[in-house]
């Protein structure tokens, strides 16, 4: 499984951006899907998930509301829209996928990692 993200940038503080991460291989259509963002000096932390096919999204609190997972099963890709980004939302983001369909928070419940894509909000 290969995992691709894109969409990562710089943004002002109360604006958008969409994440994206393509997915390949033999398995990637059965596997949950998540995204975790690692701040500078920060651990790894849990950012959203989604189902294998595209059902029970799950969101850490500090993004509810704000953040919303999808996922084309058709192109074997998922989406992450980012909206109201603060500057806390800086870091890398990482797109992970598990071998089984069932969406984890926990990031040693994934078993495949994106090279994750820089996303920078400015105050």
């Amino acid at each position: 499984v290969q995992l691709v993200e894109s969409g990562g940038g710089l943004v002002q503080a109360g604006g958008y951006l969409r994440l994206s991460c393509s997915g390949s291989g033999p398995t990637v259509s059965k596997s949950a899907m998540g995204w975790f963002r690692q701040a500078p000096g920060k651990e790894r932390e849990f950012v959203s998930a989604i189902s294998w096919i595209g059902t029970t999204p799950k969101y850490a609190d500090a993004m509810k509301g704000r953040f919303t997972i999808s996922r084309d099963i058709a192109k074997n890709t998922v989406y992450l829209q980012m909206n109201s980004l603060q500057p806390e939302d800086t870091g890398v983001y990482y797109c992970a996928a598990r071998q089984i369909g069932v969406v984890g928070r926990e990031s040693y419940e994934y078993d495949y990692w994106g090279q994750g894509t820089q996303v920078t909000v400015s105050s």
